[in-house]
């Protein structure tokens, strides 16, 4: 946030007068949206960091590596006990599976949804940075203005004293 605070070319100091500085009267709404916005690009980073971590559980590769253990131990010759300990076996890991593939689901609506809010805060912010802008720029020209009005005044008051009206 930057202050405007202007003067004049001099001739606010002879008839002390000051100007105005540059007020935005939603300045705190403008504040709050700023922080409403931060806080929704940091619920959004977490979400998004829970999804990568969620992507990267090992359940699959477990599974992977207890059936390839499988194949082999079948390929030499297995008990019949002993493949069905490993098909209970993969059909636990392919429950966690699935558990892992519902949870990453809910993440990644979860972390949609905190997208969704971060835009929108962001919408919010900047149309009231922009209506800010609009204002200080009508601002700025209502003070080269002024300025313009006090430059002339003082000039058409040059010229009356040189003249001998004053």
């Amino acid at each position: 946030m930057r202050r405007i605070w202007r003067q004049c070319a001099g001739c606010c100091e002879k008839d002390g007068t000051e100007m105005k500085r540059f007020q935005f009267g939603l300045d705190t709404v403008l504040q709050y949206k700023r922080q409403v916005l931060d806080g929704a690009q940091n619920e959004y980073a977490e979400a998004i960091q829970r999804v990568r971590q969620q992507e990267l559980r090992e359940a699959e590769a477990r599974h992977r590596s207890l059936n390839q253990q499988f194949r082999r131990a079948e390929a030499e010759g297995i008990t019949i006990a002993d493949a069905m300990g490993y098909e209970m076996g993969l059909r636990m890991l392919e429950g966690e599976i699935q558990r892992e593939e519902s949870r990453l689901h809910q993440l990644q609506t979860e972390a949609e949804e905190r997208r969704k809010r971060m835009i929108a805060a962001r919408q919010d912010t900047s149309s009231l940075e922009k209506l800010r802008e609009k204002k200080l720029e009508s601002y700025e020209k209502e003070l080269q203005r002024q300025e313009e009005l006090r430059i002339d005044e003082l000039v058409a008051n040059t010229r009356a004293v040189e003249a001998g009206l004053l």
